[in-house]
């Protein structure tokens, strides 16, 4: 298969962004801060990677399990998130990867920068210290070009989310076009998101899949698009 250039990412530098990317074999970040991170970001996500590696190494069913695994104690950070994660959640933890390596890997840098984006396959973790503008990438269908979400800055550092039924390579039992949460703790916003999206099966299913994201504790919001329909629950203010 030809790779293609993820069509939502915009690396245009701005008086306030300097825009990099990462991409160590299937880890690819997208990281706006106020310098070019880039050589201290490519350690860290190495050292991510080896740590899951390692875990998987010893403990197969980590990456192949669709439901909660018992996280077993000294394993390493990143492999601790994502099963605290997909414990809240209800699903198996590599659910919550993307989410987790952002997280870390966007707490590790802010001490080199006064606010950050990270974004690693549509999942994003941030901390802003102005308001910013996170849009909601859900196709070509009929909310195209036309969802964003106003991000104040005391509602972060946190992880937005985005789960699709329709998009992209993860693996997904849902039909949403997008399912995008927002939380504290990115791993569960990705886990969240994925499991929501895994509900969304028609328009009748909208409600119960807002109910159960926002029934998850540590969940602050929750936009779903299925087709033409909009449904939206929590904290929440679009631009």
């Amino acid at each position: 298969m030809r790779y293609r250039e993820k069509i939502y990412r915009d690396y245009e530098k701005t008086s306030r962004w300097t825009a990099f990317r990462v991409k160590i074999d299937t880890t690819d970040l997208l990281i706006r801060a106020r310098f070019d991170l880039s050589g201290k970001t490519g350690s860290i996500v190495r050292r991510l990677r080896n740590d899951l590696l390692d875990h998987i190494s010893r403990n197969e069913s980590f990456l192949t399990s669709l439901t909660p695994l018992p996280c077993e104690e000294g394993c390493p950070e990143i492999a601790a998130l994502m099963h605290r994660a997909a414990e809240k959640a209800g699903v198996g933890p590599m659910a919550a990867v993307a989410g987790a390596i952002a997280e870390i890997t966007g707490r590790e840098l802010l001490s080199d920068t006064t606010e950050i984006i990270v974004e690693n396959g549509g999942d994003i973790w941030l901390s802003v210290i102005e308001p910013v503008t996170i849009k909601i990438f859900s196709g070509n269908g009929h909310f195209a070009d036309s969802l964003s979400l106003r991000i104040m800055p005391d509602r972060t550092p946190c992880g937005i989310c985005t789960s699709s039924g329709r998009m992209g390579h993860s693996l997904s039992f849902g039909k949403a076009d997008t399912a995008t949460v927002i939380s504290p703790d990115a791993a569960l916003a990705d886990a969240v998101a994925t499991e929501t999206c895994n509900r969304v099966t028609g328009e009748e299913s909208l409600t119960p899949a807002l109910e159960y994201a926002m029934g998850v504790e540590e969940i602050s919001g929750v936009v779903i698009v299925y087709r033409d329909k909009l449904a939206a629950q929590g904290q929440i203010e679009f631009t």
